[in-house]
């Protein structure tokens, strides 16, 4: 019974050469040729707990990313390909579709408005095709306009120069060329003593609600922090940024900064940012899960399960906010420090702002002992009544109709990321990198490495010319399709087929070290091919 099962035995091979442990399956048909074929496609998960191999894909692809953009000497460019026909076509077209379905809409005829909704969304799935990339304008207007608040900054916070944002992303440059950038850490602010294993001195004053609070509006501060550090130095500051937990479990961020900044700069940009939540108040619950209020068909809202009495809606309540229900602040720990480009230093920084990429939020915190657990079960538990987002179903215990609530809207029960004990809050991406870092986007990053491989091997006689793709239609599978094979078949081909395109390029690599072309790896190629 202490030996290994056979499936263990072949997940264990696949992480040993890099292949997906877990695939998912996909039927592709060739339209020329009508063969059907089931391929395992990469699952593409990014916790090396879910899947080593992919995860350390991802993990490589982004220190890469870092790497490139961090220490750049030119500007990268973003000139735009102009629109072309076909582009002004289809929007010329979906305008027209865009036309007929508020017209659909005003005269009542839902059935027309749904099919005239699917032919829009068809429509930009075609300019995504085409290479367009932003929002495109939805088909439905607002019900109402946004509530304008005041942009007057707060009396309790320090004020800030401001200058006139230059189109460049590079900093300064020193004599003798040198062109340093930096490295910055932020962190929130305190919620009362700890310990040195992160859990609260006294946890009955120790402020959970802000904390949880905190945590799920920490994006929006970071974003805030990046426009006032922007409008202060007066260029675009480009950055590489992950947000990683504390021992308190607390979120803090990493940031590669590209160009160098007077610390006192950073430090009266952390002092000064701050971010104002303009939602309704949450301090009290009015409902619980267990006498929750209730939706009514006739009046298509959320009533009070004792009174009848519908609950404001969203709109309505966001209207009597005088003043924001929660203000999320940077702490006091600030630490920024120049790096020079090539350098260990930032060989190093890239692996410690990379470190932990592969593990989840929950992960990365230690819950080893029980103080540790019950620090995390208190945390959780306060982010399970904390709402996430206008649309969240946890406002309806705190008697508020969320954005687009009907009658499969579960009170007090949400989805979101936030609320898992996973993310401890975080619902965001656990990266940040801004538009302008390296000039590419992770796509572009995926096939400059792809590129080196086939330049390598076709710089020793070995060439791999791309696939045409034009005429294969990729499908989900069917569940209880018989014609699906095993997950340990579709792993030990991708086992066999990853340790033949090793091999060639191992032979490719001795090939050009010594000046020759080993006959063995072309014909180990045209057999691939």
């Amino acid at each position: 019974m202490r030996q290994p099962m056979a499936l263990d035995v072949v997940k264990a091979a696949a992480e040993q050469h890099g292949v997906c442990v877990r695939p998912f399956t996909m039927e592709v048909q060739d339209r020329a040729t009508f063969e059907v074929r089931y391929v395992a496609v990469p699952c593409g998960s990014t916790v090396e707990s879910v899947c080593g191999p992919c995860a350390k894909k991802a993990k490589a692809l982004r220190m890469a990313q870092c790497r490139e953009g961090w220490h750049m000497t030119t500007e990268p460019d973003f000139t735009t390909d102009p629109p072309g026909r076909d582009h002004t076509d289809l929007m010329t077209y979906r305008a027209d579709l865009v036309q007929a379905y508020r017209e659909a809409v005003d005269a009542g005829e839902a059935g027309h408005a749904d099919e005239l909704r699917d032919e829009i969304h068809s429509v930009d799935d075609e300019l995504r095709q085409l290479g367009v990339r932003g929002r495109f304008p939805t088909p439905d207007l607002p019900d109402r306009l946004p509530v304008k608040r005041s942009t007057k900054r707060r009396q309790d916070s320090p004020d800030l120069p401001r200058r006139r944002v230059e189109k460049r992303t590079l900093g300064r440059e020193f004599a003798g060329g040198y062109r340093p950038s930096m490295f910055v850490t932020l962190t929130l602010d305190t919620y009362g003593r700890v310990r040195d294993d992160g859990t609260p001195v006294d946890p009955a004053t120790y402020d959970y609600r802000r904390a949880a609070r905190d945590a799920v509006h920490f994006a929006s501060l970071v974003d805030r922090w990046w426009q006032n550090l922007r409008r202060v130095v007066g260029w675009d500051v480009q950055y590489f940024a992950t947000v990683e937990p504390q021992r308190r479990a607390a979120p803090h961020l990493h940031a590669a900064l590209r160009g160098s900044i007077p610390h006192d700069t950073i430090r009266l940009v952390t002092a000064a940012t701050y971010h104002q939540v303009w939602w309704p108040a949450h301090d009290q619950r009015r409902y619980t899960v267990g006498h929750p209020p209730v939706w009514d068909v006739r009046a298509e809202s959320f009533v009070d399960p004792d009174t009848r009495k519908p609950l404001p809606a969203w709109a309505d309540a966001v209207d009597q906010v005088d003043e924001p229900a929660h203000v999320v602040r940077f702490g006091r720990q600030v630490h920024s420090k120049g790096i020079l480009g090539g350098s260990p230093e930032a060989r190093r920084h890239i692996g410690y702002l990379t470190k932990y990429l592969t593990k989840s939020i929950g992960e990365v915190v230690e819950q080893t002992t029980q103080r540790q657990r019950a620090h995390a079960d208190r945390l959780a538990d306060e982010l399970a009544v904390t709402p996430c987002s206008d649309r969240c179903p946890i406002w309806l215990l705190y008697a508020v109709q969320p954005r687009g609530a009907n009658s499969r809207t579960n009170p007090g029960h949400c989805k979101g990321r936030a609320h898992r004990r996973t993310t401890l809050g975080l619902p965001g991406r656990r990266v940040l990198v801004s538009r302008k870092w390296s000039g590419k986007t992770l796509a572009d990053h995926r096939a400059d490495r792809k590129r080196f491989v086939l330049e390598t091997l076709k710089a020793v006689g070995v060439d791999k010319p791309e696939p045409d793709t034009s005429q294969l239609v990729w499908t989900k599978i069917q569940p209880g399709d018989p014609n699906v094979p095993p997950r340990a078949h579709l792993l030990m081909h991708a086992i066999a087929q990853r340790v033949t395109w090793k091999a060639e390029y191992d032979r490719a690599l001795l090939a050009a070290t010594a000046g020759l072309v080993d006959p063995d790896v072309s014909a180990t190629a045209s057999a691939a091919a």
